[in-house]
């Protein structure tokens, strides 16, 4: 008896063992996953010393006098972790300040870049290249530290940045490969916010394959650059037009009869070599050269912007707002002056078959500031009208549509729909004016690069655009 007491003894001893380890090593699972999913939302740099650290931007590589840096605050401090801890602050502060002006200098020796981009930062340091840019001279740079490419505390691993779609000029990103779970998800959010032109660079390592890796990624960008900064490879890329992107339904009208004529157009240049020189007859290939619009009853020409009609700084003929030397009398069209000043506009609505609307979206934030037309009423409120659904009843039952326009911020906007819901393709022919000059502190590329940018992906499309120099870029005046 005493044998089997000792036996059962033991036997039960030794299921206790094994039920208090398995309970203990089920609790240490349990505790561990809490764990993890704790730890992506705990800010790891709110438990760092308090530190301020100089980085000095060296005078031969900064763009810039030196500056002065300061690390941040944090939640408590101690002798010996400021020792221990501030050294690598210090390298790592200095070495983000050197990168930030080394790929500054880079992207600006490019043309790439200039102080007035809409700039965003991602990743590690951003915080401090965000400071080293601001110093240098941009006037817009924001940081991003933390990005949600992948989190175990998430069901999905497909994140997004919290921004609209094309919002910056130039976004750069140094955690690409190394610090990133899923690569392809952040050059993709690279690419979304980026404007059309905008530029990406993004530090990777410095084989030949992880720069092959990037450029692989890109979905609607182009690399204009890759170059070796502090033994890493820069990729640098710029973002296409949508009107790169989108490829036309192949049942567009316009754009079968238009695309085998546009290799008869005339070449896009730079810029006009003898600013004084309109347009003349031998130089511009108008599309009633080619064919035969004889037959066409409902002819439409609308003018959106009419920039010459209401700039008042300018003594210009009431018929400059007409291509010259076109092969239709411009008496044939039904005319639409399309525009937010009504006052300025109704003086040359004179003649039948010409007709004012007015566009109060034209006018931007000076609208809305200021007050348009001096008190007039307009035809239709700004809540009633949308102008694109205007355009499209328009145009649909026309015969022959010429569009001509400027490429400020609210017309680009409306051509980029035009050309996504496919009513571009009731377009014939289009004017496309630009700056001539851009303004290089507001944007990554200057208008004229940008406006190429439009007219190559147009024509590339089919579009029968040209260039037309005539006109200033609508701004609002």
């Amino acid at each position: 008896m005493d044998s089997k007491s000792s036996k059962l003894h033991g036997l039960s001893g030794s299921i206790a063992q094994r039920v208090f380890f398995r309970a203990l090593f089920l609790a240490s699972a349990v505790s561990l996953i809490a764990l993890i999913r704790f730890l992506p939302a705990v800010d790891l740099e709110s438990l760092t010393p308090k530190t301020y650290v100089d980085c000095v931007i060296d005078d031969s590589d900064s763009l810039s006098e030196n500056t002065t840096l300061t690390a941040g605050s944090y939640l408590f401090q101690s002798r010996i972790l400021n020792t221990f801890w501030g050294s690598f602050d210090s390298m790592n502060c200095k070495n983000d300040t050197s990168l930030a002006s080394t790929i500054i200098t880079i992207l600006k020796g490019k043309r790439l870049l200039n102080f007035g981009a809409k700039s965003l930062c991602v990743g590690e340091g951003s915080n401090v290249i965000v400071s080293a840019m601001q110093r240098l001279g941009f006037s817009s740079v924001i940081g991003l530290h933390k990005h949600p490419f992948f989190s175990l505390n998430k069901k999905k691993i497909a994140c997004r940045f919290e921004y609209d779609d094309s919002t910056f000029d130039f976004v750069f990103s140094k955690d690409v490969v190394d610090k990133v779970s899923v690569p392809a998800l952040l050059v993709l959010e690279v690419e979304r916010i980026l404007k059309p032109g905008g530029i990406g660079a993004l530090l990777v390592g410095s084989s030949s394959s992880s720069s092959s890796s990037v450029s692989s990624l890109l979905r609607s960008s182009n690399v204009v650059h890759v170059g070796h900064v502090n033994e890493l490879s820069l990729v640098v890329f710029k973002k296409r037009s949508i009107f790169y992107n989108h490829v036309l339904p192949e049942d567009c009208a316009s754009v079968q009869f238009t695309k085998p004529l546009v290799k008869l157009m005339e070449p896009l240049v730079e810029e006009r070599v003898r600013k004084d020189v309109k347009y003349e007859k031998k130089s511009v290939s108008y599309l009633p050269k080619f064919v035969d619009v004889s037959n066409k009853k409902r002819l439409v020409y609308i003018d959106i912007g009419v920039k010459e009609l209401v700039n008042a700084n300018v003594n210009v003929n009431v018929t400059d707002w007409f291509p010259p030397s076109y092969p239709i009398d411009q008496k044939a069209f039904s005319v639409y002056f399309v525009h937010y000043n009504a006052s300025v506009l109704l003086s040359y609505v004179k003649r039948p078959r010409v007709t004012f609307i007015y566009h109060p979206g034209l006018a931007g934030n000076i609208a809305h500031k200021s007050g348009v037309d001096g008190g007039m009423e307009p035809f239709l409120g700004e809540e009633e009208f949308d102008f694109l659904v205007w355009f499209m009843e328009t145009v649909q039952h026309a015969d022959f549509v010429v569009l001509k326009m400027n490429a400020g911020e609210a017309e680009i906007k409306f051509l980029s729909d035009i050309f996504e819901n496919g009513a571009i393709c009731s377009v014939d022919e289009l004017f496309l004016s630009c700056s001539e000059s851009g303004n290089g502190e507001s944007e990554t590329m200057s208008s004229r690069e940008r406006c190429m940018d439009i007219y190559k992906g147009l024509r590339s499309n089919g579009v029968y655009v040209h260039q037309w120099w005539n006109a200033k870029l609508h701004q609002g005046a």
